[in-house]
């Protein structure tokens, strides 16, 4: 979101208490513990998922239409992309819990493919675009990585990625976050779907490390930050839901999460259910939803805006509620929709303000760009 804003009256006593653990405050708490890569079998199982479903674009896009409002403190308005130096592109970078999370970065203006090349050079450690990325940040693609090429396939949304020998030289660890980082930022990108890599001219067909299979496309259907203490479901689903992190700035940001549920459940009802569920025990993510938050309905209307009716004692007037909460309920029906409009409703009001002033009761769009975070 832009120009993020600090939780007011929350408790500042954060501590780190070892390398890649963060202890986040929240209004409704948060988990803290070391994090764990998830289970060989769940990544299989994204990995296959990836290479059958058909390849999305993605969300986060603009929407044209004239009664939304965007869900940002600039009043509502669509951003244009465009900042005094550059312009703003979404990247996947890790942050200090070990997580990927979109960031929007401003880089220079250029053509079309330079931006390209451009969005995944920010994704090296102490790369080019180092000094442009907020504290808290890093990207994950080895030192000295260099983007080659990238060419994008117009009829079949496919883009090509080149880089250069050093990409090889990863940490074995990083190996699913690296290819989720590249997936998630390039998918972002208008009439993008998937993505193929090559290293010096030559396909990759595996990862030269672990061997994660490379003989299909990656899309956004792989998944991201997946579950590192969940057991394989037979038959499960995933979705994809927005918690909130702060920064150690104590800035507010968002991160998507993939769970599993089981097979056969309304996908958008599954997923606001497991965002008030929380998130999982050593993330660092912080709660968005109280314990006493209840999702009553999901409606999707003809007009094509999402209608998600809430029930929280705690904000019965619909008044006061944290921007928090309500941007990452867009967020996540978003992100399991074709970009839907969203309204809300709590406890039966049909006006739900935001501490950000804004009237959720109407239909909002997600952001253009998201965690646009101050240097």
């Amino acid at each position: 979101m832009k120009s993020m804003k600090q939780i007011r009256g929350a408790s500042v006593a954060c501590l780190l208490a070892v390398p890649l653990v963060l202890s986040s405050c929240s209004l409704f708490g948060s988990e803290s513990a070391s994090v764990d890569p998830p289970p060989s079998e769940v990544e299989a199982q994204m990995l296959q998922v990836s290479g059958e479903t058909t390849l999305d674009t993605g969300v986060l896009g603009p929407v044209a239409e004239e009664d939304a409002q965007t869900v940002a403190s600039d009043g509502g308005k669509l951003s244009s992309g465009n900042s005094a130096s550059g312009s703003l592109t979404t990247v996947f970078l890790k942050d200090d819990n070990g997580l990927l999370a979109p960031v929007s970065l401003s880089l220079p203006k250029s053509d079309e493919t330079t931006m390209l090349k451009d969005s995944l050079t920010a994704l090296v450690s102490k790369g080019a675009y180092a000094s442009s990325v907020p504290n808290g940040f890093q990207g994950i693609l080895p030192a000295g990585t260099e983007v080659k090429n990238v060419t994008v396939d117009k009829s079949s949304g496919l883009a090509v990625i080149e880089f250069n020998k050093n990409f090889n030289a990863y940490d074995a660890a990083d190996e699913r976050e690296i290819l989720e980082a590249i997936t998630w930022t390039l998918t972002g990108e208008s009439g993008i779907k998937g993505v193929q890599l090559w290293v010096d001219g030559k396909k990759l067909t595996e990862m030269p490390l672990k061997g994660t299979p490379l003989d299909r496309p990656l899309s956004r259907s792989m998944g991201i930050n997946l579950p590192k203490h969940t057991q394989l479901l037979m038959n499960s689903s995933a979705v994809t839901v927005y918690f909130s992190a702060a920064s150690p700035d104590g800035i507010q940001y968002y991160v998507p999460v993939t769970r599993f549920v089981p097979a056969g459940q309304d996908t958008l009802k599954a997923a606001l259910n497991e965002l008030i569920t929380g998130p999982e025990s050593g993330d660092g993510l912080e709660m968005v939803m109280t314990q006493g938050t209840v999702l009553d309905a999901v409606e999707a209307g003809q007009n094509g805006v999402v209608t998600v009716s809430l029930t929280d004692d705690m904000f019965a007037d619909g008044k006061g509620v944290p921007t928090e909460m309500l941007e990452s309920v867009v967020l996540t029906v978003a992100q399991n929709t074709e970009d839907a409009l969203v309204q809300i409703r709590m406890n039966g009001k049909d006006t739900v303000t935001g501490t950000d002033n804004i009237d959720y009761g109407k239909p909002v769009s997600a952001p253009d760009y998201v965690n646009e975070l101050p240097l």
